[in-house]
């Protein structure tokens, strides 16, 4: 199946885009040019054909490959909210987490690990462990991959206690200026602010002085 899910996304490569990616995420890694519609389209096709266990090797496969494109792909192919049984589809993402290297590849594959999150929120432990990590991507992994628990208007007991949790590991990564790691407190702090105003006006009135500027700024974007 890899050969064949290789071919198909070499069909649509576009040298000149692919010039263009390199240039823009500044890793060294072969590039497609391939825009993100046509790796959904093949993504939900090979879905809709193969067994879990065949996605999953396939997941496995395209991101051995290396290819910008098709890590981009593996990780759309297990972004869906419902995989049963799914620890197979989570030990795969958490093999990736520490090869997390460009913000594209990273930010995909933890939009899939949001789903397993959510499916089953005791993995928070493991998500835990990425926020010591040396891996810059990697901390960054675990909050991106939290932003579901900003967005319930009516959180239950066990979401509150989870964007305390999140909250806590935030109020760690300010004293980290680099720009990513400060643009993922923001992008978690603005989420949170549209459903829980008051949890994101408290972080930032104990810990708002220590973050740069732009990311105070766009965490307090909807607070008024």
């Amino acid at each position: 199946m890899i050969a064949t899910a290789l071919s198909q996304l070499n069909a649509l490569a576009d040298p000149q885009k692919a010039i263009e990616a390199l240039a823009y995420h500044k890793t060294e890694r072969r590039y497609l040019g391939l825009k993100v519609p046509q790796i959904e389209e093949l993504t939900d096709a090979w879905r809709a054909e193969l067994t879990l266990d065949d996605r999953l090797q396939l997941a496995a496969d395209l991101w051995d490959s290396n290819i910008h494109d098709a890590r981009i792909a593996a990780a759309k192919l297990l972004t869906q909210a419902r995989i049963k049984p799914d620890d197979a589809a989570w030990d795969l993402i958490c093999q990736w987490v520490p090869q997390f290297d460009a913000w594209a590849i990273a930010d995909t594959a933890s939009i899939a690990a949001q789903k397993r999150i959510t499916a089953d929120p005791a993995r928070l432990e493991t998500v835990e462990s990425w926020t010591t990590s040396e891996n810059m991507w990697t901390r960054r992994a675990a909050l991106v991959a939290t932003l579901p628990f900003t967005k319930q208007n009516f959180p239950k007991p066990f979401e509150l206690e989870i964007r305390d949790r999140v909250l806590g590991w935030a109020s760690v990564y300010i004293d980290d200026k680099d720009w990513f790691i400060q643009k993922a407190v923001a992008w978690w702090l603005r989420d949170l602010s549209k459903h829980d105003p008051a949890r994101t006006a408290d972080f930032l009135n104990e810990h708002g002085e220590r973050m740069k500027t732009f990311a105070r700024k766009e965490a307090a974007q909807y607070l008024g």
